[in-house]
């Protein structure tokens, strides 16, 4: 039988490396499964220089090469294999790879990442890094005083094309359309047409991107009449939208429309102990900074959610005894005189019955699962199963009362 990781990690980006960071560090077994050489996107991003802390002239291949070697370094595995297919529900986790290998998890993070949408025009990947880009965020300032090409004309494309007007010297926005008509949302348009140093060509798409080494100009086919011309540029941003990695998690957890994964504030999933990070997940900036945050987050998630539950069924579920699990908070003066005087009722029966207090605060999960929403409440348990579910305050009597029915004393 495989052997069971406390958390599989699938993909070796940022997001992916920094839960490894973090998993380790807590001294829970984890192990990350990457397609490729680790690193993701940010690997094949040459200059990166807005990662906080790291100078001008940082590569995104030594960044990621640096939080590989932080993740060995706390005893993160780091495996080259395929992902092709998960068993995500139950205790358990499945995940299966492309090479007939398969993995046990108490949890899993995942960091698929996602890709821009590629129009697959001549020259396009092969100026990757080298003229064209896909992020006005990453990549702006290379192009300061210099002339640039945007392909799009969305919401994305018209204000990526905004943001690259503080740098470049002349926007210049190709538009299938014509003059005037826009994707995007009317307040960006007004904008964008009364911003002087964006320039438009209408009618018209991106043909063919050519240079020496570096991009020098672009081939533009006006689609009307079907004629070619060359323009001189510097650069071309491609802003046609981004296409997630998530196609073999559809039916297993939550997708939007777009094939995103919905996650909460904690990087939790629709499926208990399943968490996602970085681009692939719904989210708002998709950057190497915050898929290290969403990493970061989801790690210490699933370190709780395993300690939540693997505590909660050590000391009630496989308990021999009958257990009064206490859902109390600190903040709540009547749960905390509820468990003195629970504290004192158990006493008298010599370790015949166990009490459990759960801190609501601190662990929600257990409280969810059995829809506790009152403050106090008592839940009685046996032999893992549920008895018994009181809410309120108890008397002592009250309380006698159970234990003695539970207990089968007449």
């Amino acid at each position: 039988m495989p052997e069971i990781f406390d958390i599989v990690i699938v993909g070796g980006g940022p997001g992916g490396l920094a839960a490894g960071i973090y998993g380790s560090r807590s001294r829970l077994k984890t192990i990350i499964l990457t397609k490729g050489k680790p690193g993701g996107q940010a690997s094949t991003t040459q200059e990166l220089e807005n990662y906080p802390g790291f100078s001008r002239g940082t590569t995104g291949p030594a960044l990621m090469e640096a939080m590989v070697d932080h993740a060995k370094s706390f005893g993160t595995e780091i495996v080259r294999e395929e992902v092709v297919d998960l068993e995500v529900e139950g205790e358990t986790k499945l995940i299966k790879t492309k090479s007939g290998n398969e993995y046990l998890a108490k949890t899993v993070v995942l960091a698929p990442g996602a890709e821009p949408r590629s129009l697959n025009i001549k020259g396009e990947h092969g100026f990757r890094g080298k003229g064209v880009s896909y992020c006005a965020t990453c990549d702006a300032d290379f192009f300061e005083d210099l002339d640039v090409v945007v392909v799009g004309n969305g919401d994305a494309a018209v204000e990526e094309a905004m943001y690259l007007t503080k740098f470049a010297e002349t926007v210049t926005i190709i538009v299938i359309h014509d003059e005037g008509i826009l994707d995007c949302n009317k307040a960006s348009a007004e904008r964008a047409f009364a911003n002087p140093k964006i320039k438009w060509i209408w009618n018209s798409v991106l043909e063919e991107i050519k240079g020496d080494g570096l991009v020098e100009r672009v081939v533009v086919k006006n689609i009307k009449s079907g004629e070619l011309f060359e323009m001189e540029t510097n650069g071309v941003f491609f802003f046609v939208g981004t296409v997630p990695k998530t196609e073999m998690l559809k039916g297993k957890i939550d997708l939007n429309d777009q094939g995103y994964i919905i996650t909460n504030e904690e990087m939790e999933t629709s499926v208990p102990g399943v968490y996602a990070v970085g681009d692939a997940r719904v989210k708002y900036l998709r950057q190497v900074v915050t898929a290290a945050a969403d990493g970061a987050v989801a790690a210490v998630a699933a370190e709780k959610y395993l300690a939540e539950e693997e505590g909660f069924k050590e000391r009630v579920l496989n308990a021999k005894e009958p257990v009064m699990v206490t859902f109390w908070s600190p903040q709540n003066e009547s749960s905390i005189l509820a468990i003195s005087q629970l504290e004192q009722v158990v006493d008298e029966y010599g370790g015949a019955v166990k009490l459990v207090k759960i801190d609501t605060y601190r662990n929600q999960r257990v409280a969810k699962r059995y829809g506790v929403k009152t403050i106090p409440s008592v839940m009685f348990f046996h032999g893992g199963e549920i008895l018994d579910l009181v809410t309120g305050n108890l008397t002592e009597e009250e309380i006698k009362t159970k234990i003695a029915s539970i207990l089968k004393i007449n």
